[in-house]
């Protein structure tokens, strides 16, 4: 259900970025209708049923022992903590996985508590051959450890598929220090300069050696070349290790052979040499020396591509001079700095353990590879840490990513969405600078109802009202603002949307319903259609074929099967 007074937009609607406050397995299988397999990164901050939390179990279970557990405190003296953990845990999952894009990523902070039950929960749920990495997240040390200071927290990475990953040839990737700033030197000298790339290179030359000393951008001085793709810097083209490939490259001036580099050239077959030769990757010299490989700022994927092995001092000895570096395993980001950060936004409001919006932007950013169209959910939302992180990350890149958070708790409006309401608008004390003037962008609030479940309504059991069931059509059906008051149950009649005029022919009576039938009659008498517009129907079977329905510009939904599928 929607609460205008707590959005910040002028119209809700489910298109937005949204925060929804309820128990979030109910309400992820609220968001399926509209977003399976649509979210691009899911990142998700469970209970780490340290004992310390005071989370309850409270799923709708029909176990006599699960009976027992609900609405009770999980605490350390409770034996059976780590069995509720992993039952509450288990059908989120399974949701989350729908969810997902056939190309998403799932990120799961977690510490040594549940570790190893969740990899292997994961295993069985995601399966083992779709893991990519366990991070780790060191947040500082802890001086009064009477052993080790444990300060470390993990988070795994798992693809819904790694196969698919692999065979669309993703790489991901992120700019080093000093990166952005020369890309937007050369954005401005490509505006200036045209196709001019000589006069592009000299400026920029000039702006490496007027650069101070400490400035990031001074270690990327070897970027002092341009072509179409942006920046570039020579690179080695032989076969790491050495004993590579040996045949004839051709000068294109002279039609010689080439010299052969000592280690062999760095692509396994003349092929893969000829495409990176029509990508003009490759740059020749006189044919007494071997060619050189060019390494952009922000590479092409053929570069990055390649058929010549790994190897790893090789990769070291380049990786000052590489503008775009692979994430390691290992994040750093004290938990105090991230504290004081939180207070600056919030005073006075506390929250525990509140998660790093740099940090979370960061691994977002990276495992969707920046695209700025992807939706982000987080349905342990929490102090609303992930939408902070989009919201940045669209300020970065004038994106257009969406947040969904789900959070159950009380403070869902108070922490939760407050947090997200001042990072928008601007926090006027705050001493960061960005804080402090604010993101900019809009989310819509929803409190869940009373779920509508489809088998009471095959069974005859608790049947919603008229007004209940076209909310819920409406929303699921269109994603759009419900407007009660234009409700017209006479006439069937729901609302309109930006594509459809939407009708409902129902009653909360089980023995009218298995009677009541779209018949052509009731076609026939819809209110005229706008311009542009289709009219949805909802009803629990039809008299009409297909013919008649195009006739009438009417999409079918049969109720109770298809409440979120159009029947064509």
């Amino acid at each position: 259900m929607p609460i205008k007074e707590k959005s910040l937009t002028d119209k809700v609607s489910l298109h937005d970025n949204l925060i929804i406050h309820g128990d979030n397995l109910k309400g992820l299988k609220a968001l399926l209708p509209l977003y399976a397999g649509r979210i691009k990164c899911i990142y998700i901050d469970p209970p780490y049923n340290t004992g310390k939390e005071k989370w309850r179990y409270n799923d709708n279970v029909n176990s006599p022992m699960m009976q027992e557990w609900l609405g009770k405190i999980v605490d350390r003296e409770d034996l059976t903590r780590h069995d509720k953990w992993l039952c509450m845990m288990t059908p989120r999952l399974k949701l989350l996985k729908d969810l997902l894009r056939e190309d998403g990523i799932i990120l799961i902070s977690i510490d040594d508590t549940e570790d190893y039950r969740l990899r292997a929960l994961m295993d069985d749920i995601f399966f083992e051959e779709n893991f990519i990495a366990q991070l780790v997240w060191e947040k500082g040390r802890k001086n009064d450890a009477k052993l080790f200071s444990v300060g470390h927290e993990y988070m795994l990475v798992y693809a819904k598929s790694l196969a698919l990953l692999r065979e669309t040839r993703t790489l991901w990737r992120e700019s080093k220090p000093g990166a952005k700033d020369l890309w937007e030197r050369y954005l401005l000298l490509s505006q200036k300069y045209k196709d001019d790339y000589s006069l592009q290179e000299s400026e920029l030359r000039t702006w490496f050696q007027e650069l101070p000393r400490k400035h990031p951008s001074k270690a990327l001085g070897r970027y002092r070349h341009i072509d179409k793709w942006g920046p570039w810097r020579d690179r080695d083209i032989s076969w790491p290790g050495g004993d590579g490939p040996r045949y004839d490259v051709l000068h294109p001036d002279t039609k010689q052979p080439c010299k052969v580099p000592d280690r062999g050239w760095g692509f396994a077959t003349p092929e893969a040499m000829q495409r990176q030769i029509d990508l003009d990757l490759i740059v020749f010299r006189d044919d007494t020396e071997p060619p050189i490989r060019k390494a952009h700022l922000r590479p092409l994927p053929e570069e990055l591509d390649e058929d010549a092995p790994f190897d790893e001092e090789s990769e070291n000895e380049q990786d000052v001079e590489v503008g775009m570096q692979v994430m390691p395993s290992c994040l750093y980001k004290q938990s105090q700095v991230t504290v004081k950060y939180f207070r600056q936004i919030m005073g006075d409001r506390s929250f525990q353990n509140p998660k790093d919006h740099e940090v979370i932007a960061r691994i977002i950013n990276y495992v969707t590879n920046g695209d700025i169209d992807a939706v982000i959910l987080d349905s342990f939302a929490g102090s609303g840490t992930t939408g902070h992180a989009v919201l940045s990350l669209n300020k970065a890149d004038s994106g257009n990513r969406r947040f969904i958070l789900i959070e159950c708790e009380d403070y869902a409006d108070s922490i939760t969405a407050e947090r997200v309401r001042r990072v928008i608008k601007g926090v006027p004390k705050a001493r960061d600078k960005e804080l402090k003037v604010g993101l900019g962008g809009s989310f819509s609030f929803f409190e869940l109802g009373q779920p509508i479940e489809l088998q009471n309504m095959l069974e005859g059991d608790v049947l919603p009202t008229y007004k209940e069931l076209a909310r819920y059509v409406f929303y699921t059906a269109t994603g759009e603002e419900f407007n009660e008051k234009a409700v017209n149950e006479k006439k069937h009649f729901v609302g309109e949307s930006r594509n459809y005029q939407v009708f409902l022919f129902y009653e909360p009576d089980i023995e009218k319903l298995k009677n009541l039938a779209f018949t052509l009659d009731m076609a026939k008498k819809l209110p005229a259609l706008k311009e542009g517009k289709r009219r949805l129907v909802f009803a629990p079977t039809k008299y009409l074929d297909q013919d008649f329905l195009d006739q009438y510009q009417i999409d079918f939904a049969q109720l109770p099967y298809e409440i979120y599928e159009l029947s064509r």
